[in-house]
């Protein structure tokens, strides 16, 4: 069985430390150095509850009422989690059970009965979200080997056309199509993603990359902006923005982004750039301000 560290699972998963460390204290998940694929079915289900902003608790206290009503060792890996207000249900039989209140809901989206008989088999033939799940990170192990690259990209084309609200999957297939240097294909496939999440920072992140890279500066900006109103801590945002801003020569703007970057990863590699930017931009506002008043400059060597 193929094993994968720590820091493979949060690259895989775009999983903040902090987020994969508070599961943990929920035990949501085991503490571990290595994980199987398995548990990265199970963690990358929490990531998608986690985006429905329903707390550590209440999924704790979901998965745990789920393993007591239905018996199940592992409820993330035996079922389908979805979000149901601030608790989670799970997909059994054709119905949505919520195991805190023991309810059983009508579960129109998967349901045959809340299909029309028209699309009743095309329906059908849809993988199930698990298998989606599955294989998406298929997929993720498949692009990280060029040998198996073209396997993943139409891997990743099959999730989307089973479910093109797939975020992830665009995203990746995105980033395939730019390091390929098919700009356009990438950008299309990001742009896919931010309407499929509107509160996917990275989908916001990776877009203002390509339309940099097209030299779409404004448009750039926006979607790096976009990504730091969702994540204001968002490092490599605020250095992408910082860049765009010293290119349209607005070194007021920039300097912001500059200081933030420092300031968010102070021992990072580009972090000393960062900090000498923005001391060139303090030092020529410095000369800006005073001369509006007239006043002779002594500058010192």
């Amino acid at each position: 069985m193929s094993r994968y560290r720590r820091e493979d699972v949060l690259r895989i998963l775009r999983l903040p430390s902090r987020q994969l460390a508070s599961w943990e204290r929920a035990g949501l998940v085991s503490v571990a150095e290595q994980y199987t694929f398995d548990h990265l079915v199970q963690l990358r289900k929490l990531r998608d509850l986690a985006k429905t902003r329903i707390s550590v608790r209440g999924i704790r206290e979901s998965v745990d009422a789920m393993r007591k009503v239905a018996g199940m060792a592992n409820p993330l890996l035996e079922s389908v989690a979805v979000s149901n207000g601030t608790r989670v249900a799970f997909r059994q039989g054709g119905a949505l059970v919520d195991p805190m209140t023991g309810q059983l809901g009508f579960d129109f989206d998967f349901s045959p009965q809340g299909i029309s008989i028209v699309d009743r088999n095309a329906f059908e033939a849809l993988p199930h979200p698990g298998e989606l799940q599955e294989m998406f990170l298929r997929a993720v192990r498949l692009e990280e080997q060029p040998a198996t690259l073209a396997e993943a990209k139409a891997l990743y084309k099959e999730i989307l056309a089973a479910d093109p609200a797939h975020a992830a999957a665009a995203i990746n297939l995105g980033t395939i199509h730019y390091n390929e240097r098919d700009f356009l294909g990438a950008e299309r496939l990001y742009r896919q993603a931010t309407e499929a999440d509107s509160e996917y920072a990275l989908a916001f992140f990776d877009l203002g990359n390509v339309l940099d890279e097209m030299q779409k500066l404004p448009e750039a900006i926006k979607a790096y902006e976009r990504a730091l109103a969702l994540v204001p801590q968002y490092a490599d945002a605020h250095y992408n923005l910082a860049l765009a801003f010293e290119r349209l020569q607005e070194p007021r703007r920039a300097l912001k982004h500059w200081t933030a970057y420092a300031q968010l990863d102070p021992q990072g590699p580009w972090a000393s750039h960062a900090r000498s930017q923005a001391k060139r931009i303090l030092g020529g506002e410095r000369l800006a301000i005073v001369s509006r008043f007239g006043r002779s400059l002594e500058v010192a060597s």
